[in-house]
């Protein structure tokens, strides 16, 4: 019987167990401490953002983001209808409106084209872009800071799914007014469950923090001028976090080359195709995605996902987009076909950087011969 192949584990080991009991042993439980600014400046060193707040969440540091942005009720949101709920989520947070536009074919990420429709069809500027780096690449920000420039909007970049890619000669997370980034077990650097919201301005930095500290005021009694947030990262996740971004280049150099391993055993199936990668940049193929036309493939996506069920093979389909989750439906979109059509036929592969290619040829050749089948 075959081990499972989970799809995109913790890749940890002993480097990992040294830094959390250095992290223990020096008495720090709390949910602050030196492993948490040790963490911080390394994204920073890592990055080249200038300021990191460390938080308990990905999802709290975009609540965090937005927040400090001053975005609320009555306001808009444009975001991206293709990605994981947590962004939809945050915005809802402040009581303010997603408005959701679909993807572009050749990136999977935001179409710059239809953000430039909803800035233009609305007197009022939204308060805020917040655009996605989807699986682990950049969206087009060239094109997307010129148009939020022209309307004097800010951009938090959801960058939770790719720490480690770049756009030209910058990273993920600081293409923004704001950046975030996500620690969850599955994602390429984790804290078992963490974030981290970036920014190169110092003030909104410090209210950040601030507010993810129960917006406790510097006195040596606990003064609360406002309400504020559980939202700081543990001092114990921190020291698992620190031993994980020494090894981001070569979590990142190993799921490309997954990712290629992939490509060359499979993109010769017919109605098979992967992900595009931007000539912008390089993404860091979080996960392996693909896409299945049933036609030609000879299968539906679901029965594919069964069949790799059945041989001990976690996948799951690309994410349903967010103007179709019922939570969601009520709010406005701007297209969404293509992004409907991604979720319809797309899969998402093993692809976590722990895994052997041996591994990764026992998913390959499953997928073949469920072709063959």
């Amino acid at each position: 019987m075959h081990r499972t192949i989970p799809l995109s584990s913790p890749d940890v080991g002993e480097h990992e167990l040294r830094r959390l009991c250095d992290a223990f042993s020096s008495g720090w439980i709390a949910p602050v401490g030196p492993a948490v600014d040790q963490f911080e400046r390394a994204v920073c060193d890592r990055t080249g953002a200038r300021y990191a707040v460390a938080t308990s969440s990905g999802t709290a540091a975009l609540h965090l983001a937005l927040i400090v942005l001053g975005v609320g009720e009555s306001d808009e949101v444009i975001t991206s209808t293709l990605t994981f709920a947590a962004t939809a989520n945050a915005i809802r947070y402040v009581g303010a409106t997603p408005v959701f536009v679909d993807v572009d074919a050749d990136t999977w990420n935001m179409s710059p084209g239809l953000v430039a429709d909803a800035l233009a069809s609305r007197e009022k500027p939204p308060a805020a872009i917040l655009a996605v780096d989807l699986y682990g690449q950049c969206a087009d920000y060239d094109r997307l800071t010129g148009l939020a420039a022209g309307r004097g909007v800010p951009i938090i970049e959801d960058a939770a799914e790719a720490l480690g890619a770049t756009y030209g000669d910058r990273c993920a997370g600081t293409l923004g007014r704001i950046g975030v980034y996500s620690f969850n077990g599955n994602k390429i650097v984790t804290t078992s469950g963490g974030g981290m919201l970036v920014t190169d301005d110092p003030d909104l930095a410090a209210r950040a923090r601030h507010l993810a500290t129960q917006a406790r005021e510097p006195v040596v009694h606990y003064e609360h001028r406002e309400v504020g947030y559980n939202y700081r990262l543990s001092n114990l996740l921190a020291g698992l976090g620190v031993a994980q971004i020494d090894s981001l280049g070569h979590k990142v150099a190993r799921r490309r080359a997954i990712f290629e391993r992939y490509r060359r055993q499979l993109a010769q199936l017919p109605g098979v195709a992967f992900m595009p990668e931007a000539s912008y940049g390089i993404a860091n193929r979080w996960l392996t995605c693909l896409t299945l036309d049933p036609e030609q493939f000879g299968l539906e996506r679901d029965a594919l996902l069964d069949q790799l069920r059945d041989r001990g093979i976690e996948s799951r389909p690309v994410w349903k987009p967010m103007h179709l989750q019922p939570a969601f439906a009520d709010f406005p979109a701007l297209g969404g076909e293509v992004a409907a059509a991604l979720f319809r036929t797309g899969v998402c592969l093993p692809s976590g950087s722990g895994l052997s290619d041996a591994d990764i040829d026992r998913v390959a050749a499953a997928v073949r011969g469920a072709h063959g089948g």
